[in-house]
């Protein structure tokens, strides 16, 4: 994804001048033929400017796909917990994004590690009357809540209400700006040549490696081990939502990654084909793989099999060709099973919905698929610098664009994760993580919101 900054200040000054002729035109001609001419010859800038709005939409309404994934693997008795925390990490995220995290992803003023400019706290002035600068910020804000909300269904049904509201807050006021400043923002990767067109990394890692630091601190849920050290399966309560809440994902990656050209363009199309291509492309490997090693195919594991290839696609969609956006597909939906499986008996980490696997693991070998299998020949058709840009390690181009690639995953980690490891810890010591033992038992339902979400079809207390 091309630097937000660079690309919108490159385009505002053509959004001030259409927006002034059009006033024009509206003035000296009649409405019903200032609207005929609007619809027939909609300026280029008009429709950048629209673009970039409906795929944010689209984006936004990922997280309603999220909620449902979430909620439909884990039990009933902590779904409305699951969607309150949805809600209110775009909530929190947004006013914490709003303040501070926009000035110190994108401020100009800052260093390579870290932007500044006062002028965006709280936005300022930088988004009155000015097309680009509102649609910028919008287009940000849903990207950043996406990273908070991943963390919801690692540690879902046993961590405290108040502490995720922090969790929320702080992802989206320095975690998310940070890494996204060094990646997008001009910072010091972006300046070796890093490419992450969409954010397997800045977005999907960042909130997995949060997951996984909150995970190793909260510990696993009440019955997932027994005293051996066996697994024990604790079903989801809807397969159905599940689904659908892929399906929303599925829809609303096609703003997450044609979105972010960040203009109308041509090659929007090119981008939705290998994002298509792969999400199919690790379904099918999910499924298959799942099928040869427990003798049937699981569904939950093709449906994290498809999010395993959309987010691999993420940060190589507008680099790779479309066969090798299939083979991107197909790695991924192996090694989302390999890792979930890894994750839980090896390591013995309780991710419910295998999060880490889908958004860390795979945004991980996302961002090095960049360095793999990207093609300059496909690569320059978007990017305006191109004279960094080499082909992937498959394609000719040798070690430098992975080793850069790698680098940055790298870094990205350690960053993150110390800073996560130390924010639950906080957390932990003061408004407390995890929920009392008859709390997590009962269900977060009761215990954090005193409702049920199926009050007709949940057991009473009391009864026999």
């Amino acid at each position: 994804m091309k630097a937000l900054s660079k690309c919108l200040v490159s385009r505002r000054a053509a959004w001030l001048v259409a927006g002034a002729l059009a006033l024009a035109m509206a003035s000296s001609a009649s409405a019903e033929e200032a609207a005929a001419e609007t619809v027939s010859y909609l300026p280029q800038a008009v429709g950048d400017y629209m673009w970039l709005l409906l795929t944010g939409f689209l984006v936004f309404f990922m997280q309603a796909g999220f909620a449902m994934v979430e909620t439909g693997l884990t039990r009933a008795k902590n779904a409305s917990n699951i969607m309150m925390k949805n809600l209110m990490d775009f909530c929190i995220g947004s006013i914490c994004f709003w303040a501070i995290g926009y000035a110190l992803m994108y401020g100009a003023n800052g260093n390579s590690f870290i932007g500044w400019d006062k002028n965006l706290l709280l936005l300022g002035s930088f988004t009155q009357g000015d097309p680009a600068g509102s649609a910028g910020w919008y287009f940000q804000v849903v990207f950043a809540a996406t990273a908070a909300t991943i963390v919801s269904g690692a540690m879902a049904e046993r961590t405290h209400f108040v502490a995720y509201c922090f969790y929320s807050g702080i992802i989206s006021l320095v975690l998310y700006p940070t890494t996204g400043h060094w990646i997008w923002g001009g910072g010091w990767l972006s300046a070796m040549g890093m490419r992450d067109f969409a954010g397997s990394t800045v977005v999907h890692s960042v909130g997995a490696w949060c997951a996984l630091a909150g995970c190793i601190l909260i510990g696993p849920r009440i019955g997932k081990y027994g005293k051996d050290g066996k697994v024990n399966v604790i079903p989801g309560h809807s397969m159905t939502l599940a689904a659908l809440g892929v399906f929303i994902l599925w829809f609303g990656w096609y703003g997450f990654n044609p979105g972010s050209t960040l203009v109308a363009m041509p090659f929007i199309g090119h981008i939705a084909v290998t994002t298509t291509l792969a999400a199919a492309a690790g379904a099918c490997a999910a499924m298959l793989y799942t099928w040869l090693k427990f003798g049937k195919p699981d569904l939950s594991m093709t449906l994290n099999g498809t999010l395993a290839g959309l987010v691999a696609i993420t940060a190589p969609c507008a680099s790779v060709s479309t066969g090798s956006a299939v083979i991107i597909g197909l790695i991924a939906g192996v090694l989302v099973v390999a890792s979930c499986l890894f994750i839980e008996h090896k390591l013995k980490i309780d991710d419910p919905v295998g999060a880490i696997s889908v958004h860390g693991v795979n945004g991980a070998f996302g961002t090095l698929s960049v360095g793999l299998f990207g093609e300059r020949a496909i690569d320059i058709k978007y990017w305006s610098d191109t004279t960094a840009i080499q082909d992937g390690l498959f394609m000719g181009g040798g070690f430098h664009q992975l080793g850069v690639q790698a680098l940055g995953v790298l870094c990205v980690f350690a960053f993150v994760m110390v800073c996560a490891l130390v924010l639950f810890y906080i957390l932990k010591k003061t408004v407390g993580l995890r929920v009392h033992e008859e709390e997590e038992v009962a269900g977060l339902d009761l215990s954090e919101h005193g409702s049920e979400a199926y009050p007709d079809f949940m057991p009473v207390s009391g009864h026999k």
